[in-house]
């Protein structure tokens, strides 16, 4: 019975949380993203990326955002700029304020 939940008003699915009210990301993923320092290497960009774009339903015109991130994971073109740090800075503010609390 573990796996079942019975009469319940909210239940975390899949990182999200599911309620009458709707669908709302998990707090404590929410933190994570928040939380996560400014990458120096691909592979900690990519990790940000993976977790901002698995929720990226809640971040308003995401690949628009997300697109200076994404160019620097192209083979040799990562190369930190304000623009990357700008575009870090706006996901990480857009996934907080888009993301209905429950």
């Amino acid at each position: 019975m573990s796996k079942c939940a019975f009469g319940v008003s909210t239940i975390e699915y899949l990182g999200h949380i599911v309620s009458r009210q709707g669908v709302s990301a998990d707090p404590s993923k929410l933190n994570a993203v928040v939380d996560w320092p400014v990458p120096t290497f691909v592979k900690s960009l990519r990790g940000f990326l993976g977790l901002t774009g698995y929720f990226q339903k809640f971040i308003p015109h995401y690949g628009r955002e997300s697109f200076p991130l994404t160019q620097l994971t192209k083979k040799d073109g990562f190369l930190w700029t304000l623009e990357a740090t700008a575009a870090f800075h706006k996901l990480k503010e857009l996934m907080f304020q888009n993301s209905p609390q429950s």
